[in-house]
């Protein structure tokens, strides 16, 4: 998708692939032949610029043609580079300036928390379904964050999940170069969320990890899913000049920029050269 687009994020979507494949495929309530289902559950994505793994896993769940992710950031494309919510089913919020995700989550969440109206206009009607926003590490550095938080924890919004992509970088560097974050885990527990951390390529522990925000009943969670950017490619791994190039545009000091895509795509279909041709 990146290489046909010219443009777009890498380093984050890799990072991510396993978290979405849990995610569309064993943790959401959802219909990709119904997805205004009432009943389904929200995924809130506030990192929007990852949004290629989102549309990937999108389209093999089945909301549309996998060939359409070739459209990618082209004009006209249901698949912006920032996802749009009235441009493509089964999206829940546009998405695009960071830090802005959690609020919007805590929102939806309260609303859908909030009790019928007497007088029978539309209310919240208490509804069973789950709220999930997926976030960066580098966006809270956004003030408007901290304020979800606060206002999530503050409201018992048990019904909100909140993963945090902690890959370590944004586009400038390192995150605890620019705006130090840590100890993550503990201003979280500090403003009254349940806190859990996990390797987030250990699918099964991520899995088990939603398992247990669902029981918790007095607060929101927040996972920490600890996950390397680039991940499937060694030449980019945790490298932050990849977060916001494509193959073909990114540092040319280890793969030049013209052979930057082929060796990319061959080293993600091989598992870095652990499947051979026959086996694919």
């Amino acid at each position: 998708m990146l290489v046909a687009a010219g443009s777009g994020h890498t380093a984050g979507p890799l990072g991510m692939a396993d978290i979405f494949t849990a995610l569309y495929f064993r943790i959401l309530k959802h219909d990709p032949k119904s997805p205004e289902w009432e009943d389904r559950d929200r995924l809130f994505l506030s990192n929007g610029h990852i949004c290629p793994v989102r549309y990937a896993t999108m389209a093999h769940a089945g909301y549309f043609p996998v060939e359409e992710c070739l459209t990618l950031r082209k004009f006209g494309s249901r698949l912006q580079g920032h996802p749009e919510r009235e441009r493509l089913p089964g999206i829940e919020t546009t998405s695009g300036p960071l830090g802005s995700g959690l609020s919007q989550a805590a929102g939806y969440a309260y609303a859908a928390r909030m009790p019928a109206r007497p007088n029978g206009r539309s209310g919240g009607d208490k509804k069973k379904f789950r709220i999930y926003c997926a976030m960066s590490d580098g966006e809270h550095d956004a003030g408007n964050t901290w304020e979800a938080a606060m206002f999530a924890a503050k409201n018992r919004l048990s019904n909100l999940t909140g993963i945090i992509d902690r890959n370590n970088i944004q586009i400038d560097g390192y995150t605890e170069d620019i705006m130090p974050l840590e100890p993550l885990r503990d201003k979280y527990e500090a403003f009254g969320w349940h806190v859990l951390e996990v390797d987030g390529h250990n699918i099964p522990q991520f899995i088990a990890m939603c398992s247990e925000a669902e029981a918790i009943q007095e607060k929101p969670t927040v996972i920490i899913a600890h996950t390397i950017p680039g991940k499937g490619i060694k030449e980019i791994e945790n490298d932050f000049r990849w977060h916001g190039s494509p193959p073909g545009k990114g540092p040319t000091d280890v793969i030049p920029a013209e052979e930057q895509g082929k060796v990319f795509l061959d080293e993600l279909r091989t598992l870095g050269g652990k499947i051979t041709s026959e086996h694919q």
